[in-house]
C-alpha cells in the first residue's frame, strides 16, 4: 500500500495531490450521492453565487460530476489542459463564495463572510494560474530518458513501423525485426535518410519456437534501451474450425516471444539503471471474445504480464507499459481473416503509448475504446461475453462463425 501511495502521489506538489484527492471524493462519492440519493426537494447547487434548487439543481449535477472527474484525471496525469481550466474553475468558486453571502445574507456580516470565503479560493486560483509550468513542462524524449538503441518487433508495417518512425524522430537508433526483410530494408533506408540514425535489420519469425532466442542473439552486441514487443497476430473464427498449428504459432508470437525477449534484454537495462519495455496488447484482452477466443486470451496474458513488470521494475529505472489499441487501420484485419472495418490510425496509438510511458502501467488508446474496455470490466462477465460475441460476429466472415 505504501508503494502504491508513493506511485499515486509522485510527479506533483503535495497541495496538488490534495486537490486531486478532493476531486476524486467529489466525483466518486459526493456528487453521485447528491445526484442519485438526495431528494430533489432538498437539493441546492451554487453557480457564481446564484442558488439553484430542486430539479434545476439536479440538472446541473452531471456538469459538476464531469468537472470533478476531469479534475481528478487532470491532476493524476498532470495534463496540459489543466492550465488554465483549473485556475478558471477555482476563480468561479471564489466568485460564488463572495457573492453568495452578499445576495442571501446581506448586511455587514454578509460582506465580511463573502470576503472571508473569497480570499482562500482567490489565492488558490492565483496559485493554479502561476503553475503553468507544472502542467506544461516538456518531458525528455525517449533517447534522453532511456538510451540510444531500440528494438521494435513486427516493424514491417502498422503500429511497429510507426513506433520505429517515432523513436527515430527522437534520435533513437532502431533494430527492425519482422519476417519480411524487403519491407524492413525499405523502412531502414527511410529512417536513416530522414533522421540520420543507425539501423539494423533482423528478419526472423517470432512465431517459431526459437525465434525470440535468435533475435536476442542477433542484438546481443547492442545496448538495447527500449524494447517494443509489437509483433502479434489474430485469428478470427470458430475455435473448432481453426488450424492447430496456426493457433500454436499465435500463442508463441503473442505470449512467449515478449516474455523471452524481455527476459534476455532486461539484465542490460538493469545494469545501466534505465530502460523501457512496451508491450502492444489490445482492448480484446479486457474480456473474452467468442470467435477470437485465443487471441483475446493472449492479449489478456500480455496485459497482466506487462502490468506486473511495471510494479516489479519501476524502482529499478525500468519503465514498462502495455498499450491497448482497439481496431486499428493496419494489416491486422486482413491477416486475421476479419471483414474490413474502420480503425484508429497507428500513429495515434504510438503517440498515446509514448505519452503514457513512465506514467502508468497500461493505457487504452482512444476514448471510445476506453469506455468500452471500462464497461467490460464492470458488467457481469457472462453478459459481456455474449455482447462481445455479437460485435465480433459482424467482423467475422459468415463461413467462419
Amino acid at each position: 500500500m505504501r508503494d502504491w501511495l508513493r506511485y499515486l502521489t509522485a510527479g506533483r506538489p503535495g497541495w496538488m495531490t490534495a486537490l486531486m484527492v478532493f476531486c476524486a471524493y467529489m466525483a466518486f462519492v459526493y456528487v453521485p450521492w447528491d445526484f442519485l440519493v438526495k431528494p430533489a426537494a432538498h437539493d441546492e447547487e451554487v453557480w457564481f453565487g446564484i442558488v439553484l434548487t430542486g430539479y434545476a439543481a439536479k440538472l446541473t449535477e452531471p456538469l459538476h460530476w464531469a468537472i470533478y472527474a476531469a479534475g481528478f484525471y487532470g491532476f493524476l496525469r498532470m495534463r496540459r489542459w489543466m492550465w488554465p481550466w483549473a485556475a478558471a474553475y477555482a476563480g468561479q468558486v471564489a466568485i460564488a463564495m463572495l457573492l453568495y453571502p452578499w445576495l442571501y445574507v446581506g448586511g455587514f456580516g454578509g460582506f465580511v463572510a463573502g470576503l472571508a470565503g473569497f480570499a482562500p479560493f482567490a489565492f488558490l486560483a492565483a496559485v493554479l494560474w502561476r503553475s503553468r509550468e507544472a502542467f506544461e513542462s516538456p518531458r525528455p524524449g525517449p533517447r534522453e530518458r532511456y538510451g540510444e538503441w531500440a528494438l521494435v518487433t513486427g516493424a514491417s508495417a502498422g503500429i511497429g513501423a510507426e513506433f520505429a518512425r517515432a523513436l527515430a524522430r527522437d534520435g533513437v537508433s532502431c533494430v527492425l525485426s519482422a519476417r519480411r526483410a524487403d519491407r524492413l530494408e525499405a523502412l531502414a533506408g527511410e529512417l536513416e535518410k530522414t533522421w540520420s540514425i543507425q539501423t539494423r535489420v533482423v528478419a526472423c519469425d517470432l512465431g517459431e519456437a526459437d525465434g525470440a532466442d535468435t533475435l536476442a542473439a542477433a542484438v546481443a552486441d547492442l545496448p538495447i534501451a527500449i524494447l517494443v514487443n509489437n509483433a502479434g497476430a489474430g485469428y478470427a473464427g470458430r475455435f473448432d474450425q481453426q488450424d492447430p498449428e496456426r493457433l500454436r504459432q499465435m500463442v508463441q508470437l503473442n505470449c512467449v516471444a515478449p516474455v523471452v525477449l524481455t527476459r534476455h534484454l532486461l539484465p542490460q537495462m538493469q545494469e545501466r539503471g534505465r530502460g523501457a519495455v512496451i508491450v502492444v496488447g489490445s482492448v480484446a484482452g479486457r474480456q473474452a471474445l467468442p470467435l477470437h477466443g485465443v487471441y483475446s486470451a493472449t492479449k489478456s496474458f500480455d496485459l497482466l504480464f506487462g502490468e506486473a513488470l511495471f510494479v516489479e521494475l519501476r524502482d529499478r529505472g525500468i519503465d514498462v507499459l502495455v498499450v491497448e489499441p482497439g481496431p486499428t487501420a493496419t494489416e491486422f484485419q486482413e491477416v486475421a481473416g476479419e471483414v474490413a472495418h474502420p480503425g484508429e490510425p497507428p500513429q495515434d496509438v504510438v503517440r498515446v503509448a509514448l505519452d503514457a510511458l513512465g506514467r502508468q502501467p497500461s493505457v487504452v488508446s482512444g476514448w471510445w475504446n476506453w469506455l468500452r474496455a471500462s464497461a467490460a470490466t464492470r458488467l457481469p462477465r457472462t453478459i459481456v461475453t455474449f455482447l462481445a460475441r455479437d460485435v465480433v460476429a459482424k467482423y467475422t466472415p459468415p463461413d467462419r462463425r
